[in-house]
């Protein structure tokens, strides 16, 4: 698994409905209405595939139509439909952009979505529970689960140690860690 949650073209964020949340309008680009877009994706110009971006303002999701984009260096840009001036992508700036669960496609064996693997139970080995995984990040070495229960516990997401099993049917991970670390 990568930063993105997955591998290849994989993205991270949090359930909102069928929603997964890719990234974020980052600031404007140009005066012909392009933004800069904070992307979650690996590669990061993956979020462009993605057709069409819904982005949540005042807490609803409106879906807007990519007309255009491509990697500025680090980062990506990219114009909206209806978007023509900076003044339009200024209003756009901070926006979360997210995309339907079902455009990012089925996992192989052994690989998972972050956002899959959110609200599953994290159980050790020994049978006790450690609590739900509220998210996960990357810290370069591996990525790691932020599990909520009792207290919070970061556990590396890493098999097959120390995850065990990934059980979906059940909605839960199966860990081989000291609870009380």
């Amino acid at each position: 698994m990568n930063s993105t949650g997955g591998f290849g073209d994989t993205g991270r964020g949090t359930m909102a409905g069928k929603l997964v949340v890719l990234g974020r309008v980052s600031g404007v680009y140009g005066v012909r209405g392009w933004v800069r877009v904070f992307s979650d994706t690996d590669p990061r110009e993956s979020i462009l595939s993605y057709r069409p971006w819904f982005l949540r303002r005042a807490g609803n999701w409106e879906s807007m139509d990519v007309a255009e984009g491509r990697r500025h260096g680090k980062g990506v840009v990219a114009r909206l439909e209806g978007v023509d001036d900076r003044e339009a992508a200024r209003d756009l700036l901070g926006l979360e952009i997210a995309v339907d669960r079902d455009q990012l496609g089925v996992t192989g064996p052994g690989e998972y979505f972050w956002t899959d693997l959110e609200g599953l139970e994290v159980v050790t080995t020994g049978g006790r529970t450690l609590g739900v995984v509220d998210h996960l990040f990357e810290t370069g070495a591996n990525d790691v689960m932020v599990v909520k229960g009792d207290r919070e516990r970061l556990v590396p997401f890493s098999e097959p140690e120390p995850v065990r099993e990934v059980d979906f049917e059940d909605r839960r991970i199966l860990v081989d860690w000291d609870p009380d670390f």
